[in-house]
This record gives structure tokens, sequence and C-alpha cells, in this order.
């Protein structure tokens, strides 16, 4: 799994930071690739030339030169570049910049007609929308920053960042970016159950669930407890070997698959796990 944008290295990608944060990176090509991503901030992907597969549990789409895809944060994604002529500008959006932007124009907000206590999971994972001239004109005065040497290169992104957004909202006919953003700023929290089920699979720590949820640690196990009368941990534990289980008696994969897949790295101990929820191991019926 691939991390971004922590992973992101400067001898692959060129890119620029708000704080130490990665604002926005670039690479010239992007050779064909199908990996699972994880996406550890909200980002939007500006396709400059080329075509990208993205496939999600809920869908698939192509897109290509003109269009604009945002991710929400967290999100596992697979990718594929289509041809190797794939150029893109990827722009992340740290939780703390957003809540500033929305907190400095919530008259933009406050104006708008916006659903009460927006359900987070209305907002599609994938949200495309295709790239405007003033848009377009915004992503080609990007590429003069990098290498820029400055003392206020931070307040000068600062600034781009606030053109980006504003850009955004202003495209986002369906509300649906808008309401994203009113609700980190109000602090709205994601479902815990909903967030369970979606990731139990993923090799996600506490700390990066917790994030995902819109809580602090703390709060997040403070929440799952009261929620689920558990811990996140033993939940998760017992959640993968049901699935395990479930794999056993309706698949063909062997257990080593079966371990690899719930998140076990030693058959060893998946057996010893789930001898000792089931009273039984999983070779047996086999």
């Amino acid at each position: 799994m691939i991390r971004v944008p922590s992973l992101i290295h400067a001898g692959e990608f060129q890119s620029l930071k708000i704080e130490d944060m990665t604002f926005v990176a670039y690479r010239n090509q992007d050779p064909p690739l199908k990996n699972e991503v994880f996406f550890e901030e909200h980002a939007l992907i500006f396709v400059l030339e080329g075509e990208k597969k993205f496939v999600t549990p809920e869908q698939e789409i192509h897109v290509k030169k003109g269009n604009i895809v945002f991710i929400r944060r967290g999100y596992y994604i697979m990718q594929e570049a289509i041809n190797k002529e794939y150029r893109s500008l990827v722009f992340f959006f740290n939780e703390k910049l957003l809540k500033e932007f929305v907190g400095g124009h919530l008259e933009i907000f406050v104006q708008e007609k916006l659903a009460e206590n927006p359900n987070p999971q209305v907002v599609p994972p994938l949200l495309i929308l295709e790239i405007t001239e003033s848009l377009n004109k915004f992503t080609e005065s990007i590429f003069p920053y990098f290498g820029l040497k400055t003392q206020y290169l931070d307040h000068f992104l600062h600034l781009k960042l606030q053109e980006l957004l504003l850009h955004l909202l202003e495209i986002d006919t369906s509300n649906q970016l808008r309401n994203l953003l009113y609700g980190l700023y109000k602090g709205e929290k994601a479902d815990l159950e909903f967030l369970m089920n979606s990731y139990y699979l993923k090799p996600l720590s506490m700390s990066e669930l917790s994030r995902i949820s819109g809580r602090s640690l703390s709060g997040f196990k403070r929440d799952f407890q009261k929620d689920f009368n558990t811990t996140p941990a033993l939940w998760l534990k017992n959640k993968r070997l049901e699935h395990a289980r479930l794999l056993l008696e309706n698949s063909s994969k062997n257990i080593s698959e079966i371990s690899m897949e719930i998140g076990y790295e030693s058959v060893s101990h998946f057996i010893k796990a789930f001898k000792e929820k089931y009273g039984f191991t999983p070779n047996f019926g086999r």
C-alpha cells in the first residue's frame, strides 16, 4: 500500500509545501501503475496529459486531460495509468488549512442553503469536475513556484490555496464539496460503524482510523467503546476472523492467502487466533 503525501519522494516528484505540509506534487512522467493507495489528506488531481483509470469498490472511472478528480481523505483506491503520457498536478488539502479557509470565508458558506448536518457518506469518494478556463490558467500559474527562491514562498502558496478553493466552490454546482468543507469546519465526525465496516480489512493503524473519523485517538477509543461496548483492537480482531471463516467456507483460498488477506503476517499466529475464537483450527474440514 502506498500512503500519500507522506511517501512522496523528492527524487520522483517536484513538490511545494505550506508550513511543511505538502500542498502540491508534480511528476512529469507517471509510468503505468496499479496499486492500492491511501490518501492521508483530501486531494485534488488535475489531469494535464493522458488518461488514468480509478477503481474503487463502488465505481470505476476513466479520467483524461481536462478532468479534475477530488478524492476524499482516507479512501483506498486502485489507480492505473492507461498510457505513459499521463501527467498530473496533485493538490493535498491539510484539514487545518481547510478549516482556516472556511473560517475566513464564512459568508460564502452561510449565504448558501447548505444541507443541515449532511451525511458524510453522501459525498462520493471520487468527485469529477471539469477544468474551466480560469482553473487552467491557475494550474499554469503554479509551475513558476517550483524551484522559486523567495522568503515569501509560504505566503504566496497560502494565497494559491485560497484561490484554488474559491475556483472549486465556483464550479461545485452540486454543493457536495461545499458541504464537506463546512462539515470539517463544524467538526462533524464520521459514523464509526460505517467507517469500521469500510476499513476493517485495511492495514490502518488506530491513529489513522481516528484521523479519518475526525477524532483524536483518545476520543476515537472513547466513542468506540460507547458505541460498540468493546475496544477497537478487539472488534477488528473478531471482525477479521469472522471474515476468515466466511472465506474458508465459501472460497477456494488456502490458509496462507486468507491469513494475508485479513492482515496476519504469520500464518501460525492466524491459526492460533482462529482456534482461540472458534475452538478448531482453520484447517478443519479441509
